[in-house]
């Protein structure tokens, strides 16, 4: 049995690791998959680049997604309190050879420099380079943290994609273009959207006024949420939203005069990159379920939902004007979003 490891911080992960952990796996009985971490080290390499610091659980399973049809490669975390300039090569190898428990054969890099360390390290170990010039992959995480993520995104895995995608949020009460807004916004950026679930399960009820009841608003939460996991996996680097769980809450009160906790708790764990809110300044269009037309009816709505996204602490971007500065708009702030 042969063994060898290859090890990174894999922040992030890109399609030149997977290249070399595959290439790897090829050459040895047994591999092992060394995600080396630190809090002081990954807060250094994040610090004035364009990418906030990855969790290493999510790495993690990042590299355990990858791995787990390969039944000869094995995923190992190692932690550590040193920064990046500071490593201790000794002590980590030290760390890795503890934990495989196993004398080990090969150790694999793209780096030539390692040559010398390794060496020292590993007497009795191959040292092997897989693609050290870049030639196969043309990328390195160095260089996705200093450019960002959606600069490089054909070098990101397609499984891990999901993570990195921006979700934005369009609010707002009755008929004030949420639905369109969304819908063209997904056609420009070609990705996915989510549409507001609480109109399919109308749909299904024939209606909503004096027909829908307590549990409906937590099937429209739930349902929503579900949908929104299913349209992340698909999406190309942004996700647009119509209407999310403070927005059923708001109809929950509108309809049914009922405030539910549940919702309030789905809502303090939701997590959207960009809430856009649509003023009701545009001209009601009775579709067969709305009901709230009258133009005072429209501002008291309009000023219940703000007062419930404030009670959130929720921090949105305000849309009014016609259907072109509404759009405008918004592509402005996604630009903007996408940027930083």
């Amino acid at each position: 049995m042969t063994v060898g490891f290859i090890g990174g911080k894999f922040l992030p992960l890109h399609l030149g690791h997977v290249y070399a952990i595959i290439y790897a796996s090829s050459i040895v009985d047994e591999l092992y998959v060394i995600l080396s971490h630190s809090s002081k080290r990954d807060k250094e390499l994040c610090e004035g680049t364009k990418m906030k610091e990855i969790d290493p659980q999510i790495r993690l399973r990042w590299l355990s997604k990858l791995t787990k049809d390969m039944p000869n490669v094995k995923v190992i975390a190692i932690e550590d309190d040193y920064g990046n300039d500071d490593y201790n090569w000794k002590e980590g190898s030290q760390l890795i050879k503890k934990k495989i428990a196993k004398p080990i054969d090969y150790v694999f890099s793209s780096e030539p420099s390692y040559k010398d360390t390794f060496s020292e390290l590993y007497p009795n170990t191959k040292h092997v380079l897989i693609d050290p010039n870049r030639k196969h992959m043309p990328i390195s995480a160095t260089k996705i943290r200093e450019d960002g993520v959606f600069h490089h995104w054909d070098y990101i895995p397609d499984f891990i994609k999901s993570y990195f995608v921006k979700k934005v949020v369009v609010v707002g009460t009755e008929s004030c273009g949420k639905s369109t807004l969304v819908r063209n916004l997904a056609k420009i950026y070609n990705t996915t959207y989510v549409a507001e679930y609480g109109r399919t399960v109308c749909d299904e009820l024939g209606g909503c006024d004096g027909i829908i009841i307590e549990e409906d608003y937590q099937q429209i939460a739930y349902g929503h949420k579900m949908e929104e996991v299913k349209a992340i996996e698909r999406a190309n680097k942004l996700l647009f939203l119509d209407t999310e769980t403070i927005v059923t809450q708001f109809y929950s009160n509108l309809y049914n005069n009922k405030h539910q906790k549940v919702l309030d708790e789905i809502a303090k764990v939701q997590d959207y990159d960009l809430w856009i809110y649509l003023e009701p300044d545009v001209k009601w269009v009775d579709d067969g379920l709305r009901i709230h037309g009258k133009e005072e009816e429209r501002l008291k709505n309009n000023n219940y939902l703000k007062k419930l996204l404030d009670n959130q602490n929720i921090q949105y971007k305000v849309l009014k004007g016609n259907y072109e500065d509404r759009l405008k708009g918004a592509i402005d702030l996604i630009e903007e979003l996408m940027e930083n």
